[in-house]
C-alpha cells in the first residue's frame, strides 16, 4: 500500500497494488497478429482494459444497494508487454487501485474490456488490502470488448457464501451473474454469450428432407421431462417449427459458453486426431473398392492395420528433437515421440501386450467389468434365471443355463453355496432385447439376445461360466424361445464357437449401453 501526504503530515490519498494474469487469443497455435495490431491502437487511443474494486461491507443507495464502486484503474504497460507477435501465453500486468477507505474488503471486482478482442482473464490478486492482507479472485473465464455485453463483467472474490449469508452489497450482483448465466430461454445466443440454458431433443429430425426423417421431439412432456441438451439457438426447420435445423457434418460453429470450449492446444490436438480419423476412414474405403466384402473386416490383420502399418517415424530420440523444432501443437501431434505410426492411433495396451490377449475369459470378463456398462452387471438371486417378460405374449423365456453347465466351474463350490456367499453374476440383455430381436433380425444385422453367467474367482476377479444365445420360436414370438447355451472351451470347432459367443455378448452389451444405459437412463 503506498501512503501520499501533503507537507502538513495529512493524507492526501493511498493506493494498493495488484497484479493481473491473462492471455491472448490464439488461433489454434498461431499468433493473432491482426488482433494483437487493433489492442495496440485502442490501447494507445486510450481505450485500456479497466478494473473498478466493488465493497462488500458498504451498500451505495445510488447504485441500487449495490456495493460502493471504488475508482476506475487500468492494467500497466500494455503495449510494451503484448506485440504483434504475442502468442498464446500467460502475460502478467500491474495494476494501481486509488484506495477508498470507506470501500472497506472488495468482494467483487468488474472488469471492462475497451480493446478489440477478447482475452483470457485468469487471475486477479491484489497485494495488500489494508486491515486484510492480498486478496485473490480466480477468474479463469474470456473476457469480450465491452460493447458486446449488456452488462458488466463482474468476477467475485474467492469466498464463499450460503445465500442467506451473503452480503448486502454483494446481493445484486450475484443475482443478476446468475440471471445472466441462465438466460432468458430465447433469442440468438453468440460466442461471447454465457448463457447455460436448456433445451429438448428437437434437433434428431431432418423433415425438411421429407416426412421419413421426421422425428419426435424427446424431452419437455410433463411425463417425460428428460432428456435435455445445451440450448444452441440454431434456426428451425422450414417444415416444422418444432424441429432445430441441424449442422452440416464438418461444420464446428455450435453454441457452447466460451469458457466451456477447448482451449487452443486442446483443440489444436482435437484437430490432429480428426486427421488421423478421416484418414482412417478414406484409406480403408479406398482400399475397399477392390474388396468384395465391403465394410467388413476380413481377417484379423485388417483389424491390425487400423494401427499398424503407415510410415515408421523416427526413433523416440529423434522424434523428440523433431516435436521441439515444431511451433504448433497441431502438427506436433502428428508427429509423435512415443513410437505411434504416422496417421495411426496409438495401439490399445490389450494387443501392445499381445496380440491375443483380448481373446481370453479373463480379458472378456475385465472388459465387462472396466468397459462402458459396468453398472448392468447384477448379483444372481436365483437359478434357473427366469424371464419377466409376459408369457401370454413371448411364451416361454426362462434360461436354459443348467446346473450341469456351470457346476464345474465354481471352484468346488456348490451352485446354492456360490449363490449364498455372493460368487454368482450375470449380465443379462434377454429380456431387453428379445421384444426387438425379429425386427433387427429382418435387417442385414444380426444379433441374439444374451445372458452371460459370472463367477467372481478367489482373486477378485470374474471368469465366465456360461453364455446363452436366444432367438425367437420360429413360429412366432407367442412360442417362446429357442436358446443354446454356450460354456468356455480352449481347443478346436468350439473353442471358435465360444469366442463367437463371447463377441455376441459383447455386441449386446455395447448397443445396450448406448441406447439404455447412456441414453434412455436419462429419460
Amino acid at each position: 500500500m503506498e501512503n501520499h501526504k501533503h507537507q502538513n503530515g495529512e493524507k492526501k490519498k493511498s493506493s494498493v497494488r495488484g497484479k493481473v494474469v491473462l492471455m491472448k487469443k490464439g488461433v489454434l497455435d498461431f499468433h493473432d497478429i491482426k488482433s494483437n495490431v487493433l489492442d495496440r491502437i485502442h490501447e494507445l487511443m486510450g481505450n485500456g482494459v479497466s478494473l473498478q474494486l466493488v465493497s462488500s461491507l458498504t451498500p451505495d443507495p445510488v447504485k441500487g444497494l449495490r456495493g460502493k464502486h471504488g475508482k476506475v484503474a487500468y492494467l500497466e504497460r500494455w503495449v510494451s508487454k503484448i506485440s504483434s507477435l504475442t502468442g498464446a501465453k500467460e502475460t502478467e500486468f500491474a495494476v494501481k487501485f486509488d484506495w477508498d477507505e470507506s470501500i472497506g474488503v472488495p468482494g467483487a471486482i468488474i472488469v471492462r474490456n475497451n480493446h478489440h478482442s477478447q482475452f483470457y482473464l485468469k487471475t486477479i490478486t491484489i497485494e495488500d488490502i489494508p486491515g486484510h492482507g492480498p486478496l485473490h479472485f480466480l477468474c479463469n473465464s474470456w473476457v469480450y470488448p465491452a460493447h458486446r455485453y449488456t452488462y458488466d463483467r463482474v468476477f467475485f472474490s474467492n469466498k464463499a457464501y450460503l445465500p442467506s449469508e451473503t452480503p448486502e452489497a454483494l446481493r445484486k450482483l450475484r443475482e443478476e451473474e446468475l440471471a445472466t448465466l441462465r438466460g432468458s430461454g430465447s433469442g440468438k445466443l453468440n460466442e461471447w454469450d454465457r448463457v447455460y440454458d436448456y433445451a429438448f431433443y428437437n434437433d434428431l429430425g431432418l423433415p425438411d428432407k421429407g416426412p421419413h426423417y421426421a422425428r419426435p421431439v424427446i424431452g419437455g412432456s410433463q411425463d417425460l421431462p428428460y432428456p435435455r441438451r445445451g440450448r444452441t439457438s440454431r434456426e428451425n426447420t422450414l417444415t416444422d417449427p418444432n424441429t432445430e435445423s441441424r449442422l452440416h457434418l464438418f461444420n464446428l460453429d455450435i453454441y457452447v459458453p466460451r469458457d466451456e470450449r477447448f482451449g487452443h492446444l486442446k483443440f489444436s490436438d482435437f484437430l490432429a486426431y480428426a486427421l488421423k480419423s478421416i484418414a482412417q476412414v478414406l484409406l480403408p474405403e479406398i482400399r475397399s473398392l477392390c474388396d468384395k466384402t465391403i465394410n467388413e473386416f476380413d481377417t484379423f490383420q485388417d483389424v491390425l492395420d487400423i494401427y499398424e502399418g503407415s510410415l515408421k517415424l523416427p526413433s523416440p530420440a529423434l522424434a523428440s528433437k523433431l516435436r521441439d523444432l515444431i511451433p504448433y501443437e497441431l502438427f506436433r501431434e502428428l508427429v509423435r515421440n512415443d513410437g505411434e505410426r504416422f496417421l495411426k492411433f496409438p495401439v490399445p495396451d490389450v494387443i501392445k501386450a499381445s496380440k491375443t490377449a483380448w481373446r481370453t475369459d479373463e480379458e472378456f470378463a475385465r472388459e465387462m467389468l472396466a468397459g462402458v456398462n459396468p453398472v448392468i452387471i447384477r448379483r444372481l438371486q436365483e437359478f434357473p434365471l427366469v424371464s419377466k417378460l409376459d408369457p401370454e405374449i413371448y411364451g416361454d423365456q426362462n434360461s436354459n443355463i443348467k446346473a450341469k453347465h456351470v457346476e464345474n466351474s465354481l471352484d468346488g463350490l456348490t451352485i446354492d453355496e456360490a449363490l449364498q456367499n455372493n460368487r454368482l453374476y450375470i449380465i443379462d440383455h434377454h429380456d431387453a432385447l428379445m421384444p426387438y430381436i425379429s425386427r433387427i433380425n429382418s435387417t442385414t444385422t444380426k444379433t441374439y439376445a444374451t445372458r452371460t453367467l459370472l463367477f467372481l474367482q478367489n482373486d477378485g476377479t470374474l471368469k465366465p461360466l456360461a453364455i446363452e444365445l436366444s432367438l425367437p420360436h420360429p413360429q412366432g414370438e407367442q412360442h417362446g424361445v429357442v436358446s443354446k447355451v454356450f460354456t468356455p472351451e480352449k481347443e478346436g470347432a468350439a473353442a471358435t464357437v465360444w469366442q463367437l459367443a463371447k463377441a455376441y455378448a459383447a455386441v449386446n452389451d455395447s448397443g445396450y449401453h448406448q441406447l439404455v444405459s447412456h441414453w434412455y437412463e436419462t429419460i
